[in-house]
């Protein structure tokens, strides 16, 4: 993870209970403190070395979390009223650093899959997606300073 934390993004790390059967991951409930309200959950799979990225919603609050597979979450921050505007977080993450990443409305994130199998990308959305709601730039957009790779920045 990057040592540049965005005002309004949570990392925390998740539980995972295994046995011999298999395992139970935890994402989020109702009475965590980050919790917002209930949108939507959806599930996006993200191919090894694939680049989901940019986008930035206008309301929708974000909380990722990688059951399956290896992810790098990148959040870049120009919110103009923001003390940490002009930052860029990069987070690691998958089912071996099972996390929670919350993500707020206003700033720029996307994600990459690390490794060499696809990654499932799991978010529980506080609003329903409205693709009026959401902007959207390339990965490679020159606004954003951020350059995708797999070795980092």
């Amino acid at each position: 993870m990057s040592d540049q934390a965005i005002d309004g993004v949570i990392v925390r790390p998740l539980t995972i209970i295994a046995d011999d059967r298999g395992a139970v991951l935890h994402m989020l409930r109702a009475d965590d403190p980050q919790f917002v309200r209930f949108g939507e959950i959806y599930f996006s799979v993200v191919n090894p070395a694939a680049v989901k990225a940019w986008r930035r919603h206008r309301e929708m609050v974000l909380h990722y979390a990688v059951p399956r597979g290896h992810v790098r979450v990148v959040v870049f921050d120009d919110r103009p009223a923001s003390r940490t505007r002009g930052a860029v977080m990069e987070i690691e993450t998958g089912e071996f650093q099972y996390k929670l990443i919350t993500i707020p409305a206003g700033t720029w994130n996307g994600f990459m899959g690390l490794g060499d199998q696809p990654s499932l990308v799991a978010n529980c959305a506080s609003v329903p997606h409205d693709p009026a709601e959401v902007e959207r730039r390339p990965h490679d957009d020159p606004s954003i300073p951020y350059v995708w790779s797999t070795g980092g920045r």
